[in-house]
Formats: C-alpha cells, sequence, structure tokens
C-alpha cells in the first residue's frame, strides 16, 4: 500500500479533473432521458455535484484553496457574456423590428418593479439599510441568460411553449443582465459619493451613457463588421471550416473583452455583438447543422454551477456582528417572498401592454420563468468590489473596518442563497409543470409515460402566427407578421 500510496497525486486540481469530466460524462451518455423524459437541465445537477464534493460534503473540491474572487468574477464574465452573445446571434432575423414593444415591457415595467419590491422584501426582512437593499434588488432583478436557455433550449418540454414567448424570453435575459447595471450603480454610488449630486452626476454619465449606452452601440458595430468581415473571408475561401465555426466562440470573447477593457457593459457589448454579427441570418444559415452553443453551453455553463456548489458560503447563513438578521429562516422567508411577487404579478399586470403574451396562462409562465443565476454571481462580486475599494476589482480578503462593512458581508451571503434556491426551484419547475399537465388531463388523453405529452400547454396560443409561425433561428426567412 505504501508504494501504490507514493505513486497517487491526490491533489485538488486532480480531483476536479476527475470529477467534473465524471459528470460531464454521466450527463452527456443520459442527456436525452435527462432532459426529454426526466425534464431535468444541468444546472441544478451540477450544483448539487458542487455540494457534495465540496468542502460541505466529500471537501474534494475546494476552490477557495486555489480560486480568488477576481477568477470566479472573470469565469462568470465570460460565461455570461457567452450566453448573452449567443441569445443575440440565435433570435430570429430582425426579431427587435417586430418586438421591441414586448422587450422593452420586460425590460422597463417590468423590471422595474422586480427591482424595487425585491428590495422592499430585503429591507423588511433582513433589516438592512435602503442602499444595501437597493444592491442586492438590482443583483436579483435580471433574468440570467445561463438558466433562461437551460430551460428554453430545444427539448420536448420547449417545443410545448410557444416559440414568441421562448424568444421573448430569450431577448429579455440576453439584455436585461446588462440592463441591471444602472439599478445596481444607484445603491452603490448613493453610499460610495459624497453629496446627491455627484451621485447622480455619476449615474447618468457614468453607467447610463458609458457603460450602458456606448457598451449596446460598440457591440452593434463590432458585430456587424466582423459580420461583413467573415463573409469576405468565406467569399473568397480565405477561411477553412474548422476556423470558421470557431469565428463564433472567438467573437463572443473579443466583445467581451473589448467591453471590460474600455470599462463599458460586457453583456450589453455581447449582446449587441451576437446581434449585429447574425442580424441578416447569414451566419445561422451557414450554421445550421452545427451544435457548436449545445457543446459550449455543457462545458462552460455545467462546470460553471458545479463550481458554485462548492462556493456557497453555507458559514455565513447565520447571524455575526455585521449581519445579526440574517438566518435560514429569514433567507427561506426571503426567497418564497421573491420567487413569488418578483415578477409574477408585474407580469400579469402588465400582459394587455406585452403583444407577445396573449393569454394569462402565458403571463403566469413568463413572470415565473425569470430565474437568478450566474448574471447574479457576477453582479455581486461588481457590487462588493464597489464598495471595497471604489473598482470593479474585488479585493483579496474583505477589509477588517470600512464604512461600508454592513453592506459587504451582506451582500454575498444574501445573494447566494436566492441563487441557489433559483436554480433549484427554476430547474426543477420544468419537471413539475409536466407532472402538472399530465395528471390534468383526462385518463384516456394522457401518455403513456408521466410527462411525456408532446402537444403544446394548456392556455397558451400555439398557432396563428403568434405561436409557432415564428421562425428558430435568424437564418429562416419566414417572420411571424407584425405585432397588432
Amino acid at each position: 500500500m505504501s508504494w501504490i500510496s507514493k505513486r497517487l497525486e491526490l491533489t485538488p486540481a486532480h480531483f476536479v479533473y476527475l470529477i467534473l469530466s465524471a459528470f460531464l460524462l454521466l450527463y452527456a451518455l443520459f442527456s436525452a432521458l435527462i432532459r426529454n423524459r426526466l425534464h431535468l437541465s444541468e444546472p441544478p445537477l451540477a450544483t448539487l455535484v458542487g455540494i457534495a464534493f465540496g468542502p460541505q460534503g466529500a471537501d474534494l473540491i475546494s476552490p477557495s484553496q486555489w480560486f480568488s474572487d477576481d477568477i470566479t468574477q472573470e469565469t462568470a464574465r465570460i460565461v455570461v457574456g457567452l450566453q448573452c452573445f449567443t441569445v443575440g446571434v440565435q433570435l430570429p432575423k430582425a426579431y427587435f423590428s417586430r418586438h421591441w414593444k414586448s422587450v422593452v415591457m420586460m425590460l422597463g415595467p417590468v423590471m422595474t418593479f422586480s427591482w424595487l419590491v425585491t428590495a422592499g422584501f430585503v429591507y423588511a426582512v433582513l433589516r438592512t439599510k435602503i442602499a444595501t437593499a437597493l444592491i442586492i434588488s438590482a443583483c436579483l432583478a435580471p433574468t440570467d441568460p445561463v438558466l433562461a436557455a437551460s430551460v428554453l433550449a430545444e427539448s420536448t418540454f420547449s417545443r410545448r411553449v410557444p416559440r414568441r414567448l421562448r424568444h421573448m424570453l430569450s431577448a429579455e435575459s440576453g439584455c436585461n443582465d446588462g440592463v441591471s447595471f444602472p439599478f445596481l450603480y444607484i445603491g452603490i454610488v448613493f453610499l460610495i459619493e459624497k453629496t446627491p449630486g455627484d451621485a447622480i452626476k455619476e449615474w447618468v454619465l457614468g453607467t447610463v451613457l458609458w457603460q450602458c449606452t456606448l457598451g449596446l452601440l460598440i457591440g452593434l458595430v463590432v458585430g456587424h463588421c466582423f459580420n461583413r468581415s467573415l463573409r469576405f473571408a468565406e467569399r473568397w475561401h480565405y477561411i477553412s471550416p474548422a476556423p470558421f465555426l470557431v469565428f463564433y466562440f472567438l467573437l463572443a470573447v473579443f466583445s467581451i473583452g473589448i467591453g471590460s477593457t474600455l470599462g463599458v457593459d460586457d453583456f450589453l457589448v455581447a449582446f449587441g455583438a451576437g446581434y449585429g454579427f447574425a442580424w441578416d441570418g447569414w451566419f445561422a444559415k451557414k450554421t445550421r447543422e452545427t451544435d457548436l452553443p449545445d457543446v459550449l453551453d455543457l462545458l462552460l455553463n455545467s462546470s460553471m454551477f458545479v463550481y458554485f456548489g462548492a462556493i456557497i458560503p453555507w458559514s455565513h447563513f447565520t447571524p455575526t456582528e455585521f449581519t445579526p438578521s440574517i438566518t435560514p429562516g429569514r433567507l427561506v422567508g426571503l426567497l418564497i417572498l421573491i420567487l413569488l411577487f418578483r415578477r409574477i404579478p408585474i407580469v400579469l399586470a402588465m400582459k394587455r401592454f406585452v403583444p407577445d403574451i396573449r393569454t394569462y396562462r402565458e403571463a403566469l409562465f413568463c413572470g415565473h420563468f425569470g430565474p437568478m443565476g450566474l448574471g447574479a454571481l457576477f453582479l455581486v462580486i461588481e457590487a462588493r468590489a464597489m464598495l471595497e475599494n471604489g473598482t470593479s476589482i474585488p479585493d483579496a480578503h474583505p477589509p477588517k473596518h470600512s464604512a461600508h462593512k454592513e453592506a459587504i458581508e451582506t451582500v454575498w451571503p444574501v445573494v447566494c442563497f436566492i441563487i441557489l434556491g433559483s436554480t433549484m426551484v427554476h430547474g426543477l419547475s420544468v419537471a413539475a409543470i409536466s407532472v402538472g399537465s399530465h395528471y390534468n388531463r383526462k385518463e384516456g388523453e394522457r401518455a403513456p409515460l408521466i410527462g411525456a405529452e408532446s402537444e403544446g400547454l394548456n392556455g397558451m396560443v400555439h398557432e396563428g402566427g403568434g405561436g409557432e409561425s415564428e421562425p428558430s433561428v435568424s437564418g429562416d426567412e419566414d417572420p411571424d407578421p407584425p405585432d397588432h
């Protein structure tokens, strides 16, 4: 045994290679069964793997030994930015010219309500300062594109949802992680600026105009320019097939790099670049038979949720000197309030103003599917860094003495707990809806297997321009009629 033990290299990195690849291999082997029969998505399963093998489980994966907050932040930036780029590429051709009103309603009134009502719950339940509650709610207001993609991606369940709803929720998730920055910085600037005038000036000039507006414009220009460049290279046979496919991933990372270097909104740059790159449908036609986005999703998104499961700050879910109101019971109560009232009431109330939502059952569905995930993880690290040192780069260790100590100690555990709850609830709700719709049918109309129905979900409009006539990818040439 001693001879064998000398040759074993039981290092944390080697355990990560082994456990992560084993999980992905098992998931790949049974992916069709898991997605189309059990109606489960990768994020909740990956999170459970991270918890099981992390410090609170087998303790084989200990990210704190070899990862820091800045690496976590940059990894989340790449994963979320890539998903925002993917959303922009996969939207139907000229999507916003027909559906701009629906997306604006979801990004405007719906997101603002979500931000304010979540801040109210945080303030009331956890007894924080108002600015701290606004920062936490801004992290949780946007719909996470990674979790949304795991639910809305091509599967037996997603085909039961009208395409117009899937596209609207995807477009919303691709935009609103970037749109959340103005909400995030309202709370931050009022904490760190000395006067209200300085705070308002910094928010308007630095956040709204520089980060968001300029970021989106840069993304659209970059995407359009590289669309033309790739067309030229392909027409004259200057590019080979393999680089042609990888171009998608490289452009996504390039757009994120531009955004982060210039200090503008990375996610809006990535989304704008994806939409500008695929605006005419040419690239989607050329890559229609490839599954590159799905491959990247499986590798990057699943890996990131395993990592999140391993870094969940369980010890911070109990009261401390600076967070006396954080208890497991209060966090669970806050999670329930957020899941029930963050989006559902406002989407139901705004139904008549959102052309793509035709029935109250559709409004309920869209109100429920507003998951909080890796986007919130990135935003909370960004917020914590701004509170620690006034920059977007987090300190290696939180400062022992700070004027914002209460906010610094509060935002991280609260947002992580809500991400955990949302990942589980939204990731498992597809299975719950599928089983519920199975038993909601008369006995003779049920599928042979539980949850194996393939017909459209009840209470939704599936025909007549608002359902399945929307092109499935930007390269299709049969757009649905304009909204009326």
